[in-house]
């Protein structure tokens, strides 16, 4: 299957679309993990980085949100969701190797955290990302290539 993944910024107007898409991917995780599962404390966490949302598309269509910041040596992840229709479909590996590779190419590691009880920790492991710091609900991971390198 060829994924024509595209993306755009997000905006205020995709509000909606972002509290629906993190109510279904995320509650059932928080809610494990006894975190926040009110709209306010999904709006905060929407909101945090805003500036740096971006809306997958495929089709046309909104099929999930990818939120990164890129520093100086990192590439931090610091949201990836896929509405649940998408999901098992290669949309979230096709996009995390586009970063490795990025990453590869300009000599950075990728971090992002994952809450233990979300399955993605599964393919963030398959695709060579490492944990290095384990709190009491989720994991800092980094791609594993660099972390070697850096020491962790």
């Amino acid at each position: 299957m060829i994924l024509n993944i595209k993306y755009r910024p997000a905006s205020k107007s995709d509000l909606e679309f972002l509290l629906d898409l993190r109510i279904h991917t995320m509650n059932a995780h928080l809610t494990a993990r006894s975190l926040p599962v009110s709209n306010e404390a999904h709006l905060q966490r929407i909101n945090y980085q805003f500036e740096h949302a971006l809306i997958i598309e495929i089709d046309k269509r909104a099929i999930g949100l990818l939120k990164i910041v890129r520093e100086a040596n990192n590439i931090n992840l610091i949201q990836i969701q896929i509405t649940p229709s998408y999901q098992s479909k290669g949309i979230g590996r096709k996009i995390l190797n586009d970063l490795i590779e990025e990453a590869i190419e300009s000599e950075k590691t990728i971090t992002l955290s994952v809450l233990k009880t979300n399955k993605a920790k599964n393919l963030y492991s398959n695709i060579g990302f490492m944990i290095v710091v384990e709190t009491d609900d989720s994991y800092l991971m980094v791609y594993e290539n660099y972390a070697r390198e850096k020491g962790f």
